[in-house]
């Protein structure tokens, strides 16, 4: 009998679904004694699972690798997360519920009954989205809620048993971006990102900000769908993009102040100036933007979704110098890569990669120009300038939000190098890495200096 007759995708996925179990244990061991059960399953998978399981679990496919990455990288996410968070445990076993439960049914459910799919991904079935979110948001908040007691002091009731449902919500809609980047690493990376951010809400913030809210959205709804109508009619965005901005401008505007809107909105304007300028050697290049540069729902939350976090954390926790900072960090990102992007391309004259380094045709993914950089470099210096004369940030914080910009523009090139032409990741997956590492990084220096 063949190798692909043994197989059984419903064995594995029940496999993969039952291995979720193990997180039941999280609250009996200590964090090093569950890193070391965790480094042990990866071993085991890498080394010893063929052996065991032989042509049953492995997909004909794996045969051919010399790492089977999926099976690996279960076990080696799980690991990933306790080193991230060693002292939150229920965040860790949420994200492995969402990815155990979730992620299996997923394949279960949308194998059966997923005629239905995503028009942007045809991979993806509307079923096994929903399966996702529903099995994957339940056995998240079991675990969340059973290893509750290990943490001191204990989080808010809401979040063990709500929180995971909207944390595999956001992972069942980050699974259906149009990337090959495997689901036994995204899944529980994006699903225990939400489970942190909402970690830090604090309910006291949360019903003064909603008690406060009408009065704000009286002046926000209007404002953004003037200026969201306004980049429609202007060729600047999608009628998605046009809705997806009016959707984050408006709580950027509820929960950073006009001021934060405000940047925002400078923002997108230096970005779709500069993807105006030299058009025609663009497009002589082959190398404009797609839809005449009408930019779409994929593109606004990637360049200011980590922005709309941030100014969301700014409101609702007790970090909202820091929520302010990262905000301001992910705009200037955004908007500073773009400004380099396009400055390159118009009119740069000696276009490098960095993996390997050597000179490439202007437009290459992940390309650096000596023009676009200092771009770049003015832009995120001008736009940081402007965010502390609104008050946003203090002047210290200058320095750690260029710094912030020019390391997310730096890891997004090296991604893009390498990652990018084979599909793993694709331009909107890169801009949201990018501003999410400029938050990290401005908000880790500025601890620093402080």
């Amino acid at each position: 009998m063949t190798r692909s007759a043994l197989f059984s995708e419903t064995t594995r996925q029940w496999v993969h679904i039952g291995f979720g179990a193990v997180a039941l244990l999280l609250p009996f061991l200590n964090w090093y004694q569950a890193v070391v059960l965790a480094a042990c399953a990866v071993v085991f998978n890498l080394q010893l699972l063929r052996r065991f399981s032989g042509a049953r679990l492995h997909r004909p496919l794996e045969f051919a690798q010399a790492i089977p990455m999926g099976l690996v990288l279960y076990p080696l996410s799980v690991l990933v997360l306790l080193l991230l968070l060693p002292s939150r445990v229920d965040i860790v076993a949420g994200a492995w519920g969402i990815l155990a439960a979730g992620d299996g049914a997923a394949t279960l459910i949308g194998s059966r009954y997923g005629k239905t799919r995503w028009p942007w991904n045809r991979r993806k079935s509307v079923a096994g989205s929903a399966a996702l979110a529903i099995a994957g948001g339940a056995a998240g908040a079991f675990l969340c809620w059973w290893c509750r007691p290990s943490i001191i002091p204990p989080p808010y009731f809401w979040f063990s048993v709500g929180a995971p449902f909207l944390a595999a919500a956001v992972a069942a809609a980050v699974e259906t971006v149009p990337i090959r980047l495997d689901d036994n690493l995204s899944v529980p990376l994006i699903a225990a990102s939400a489970l942190w951010t909402m970690s830090m809400v604090s309910a006291d913030l949360l019903a003064a900000t909603a008690a406060a809210l009408p009065a704000v959205l009286a002046y926000a709804l209007p404002a953004n769908a003037a200026v969201a109508f306004a980049g429609y009619r202007a060729r600047t965005v999608s009628v998605s993009g046009a809705v997806a901005g009016a959707l984050i401008g408006t709580i950027i505007f509820a929960c950073a102040g006009w001021q934060g809107w405000l940047l925002l909105l400078v923002c997108f304007f230096c970005a779709a100036a500069t993807s105006r300028m030299g058009v025609r050697r663009k497009t002589l290049l082959g190398i404009a933007e797609e839809h005449g540069g009408r930019r779409g729902a994929g593109n606004a939350i990637a360049n200011t979704g980590v922005a709309m976090v941030a100014a969301v954390l700014a409101a609702l926790s007790y970090g909202h110098d820091a929520g302010l900072l990262g905000m301001t960090a992910a705009l200037v990102a955004g908007a500073s890569d773009t400004i380099a992007s396009e400055i390159g391309k118009a009119w740069g004259t000696h276009t490098w990669a960095l993996l390997p380094p050597r000179p490439v045709r202007a437009g290459t993914s992940g390309a650096m120009s000596v023009e676009g950089t200092a771009a770049g470099f003015l832009g995120a210096a001008a736009l940081t300038a402007l965010a502390i004369a609104l008050g946003l940030v203090s002047r210290a914080e200058l320095l750690p939000i260029v710094a912030g910009a020019t390391a997310g523009a730096l890891a997004e090139s090296l991604l893009a190098a390498s990652l990018e032409g084979p599909g793993v990741l694709n331009n909107d997956a890169l801009n949201l890495i990018n501003t999410a590492l400029a938050a990290y990084v401005a908000v880790s220096i500025a601890g620093l200096l402080s």
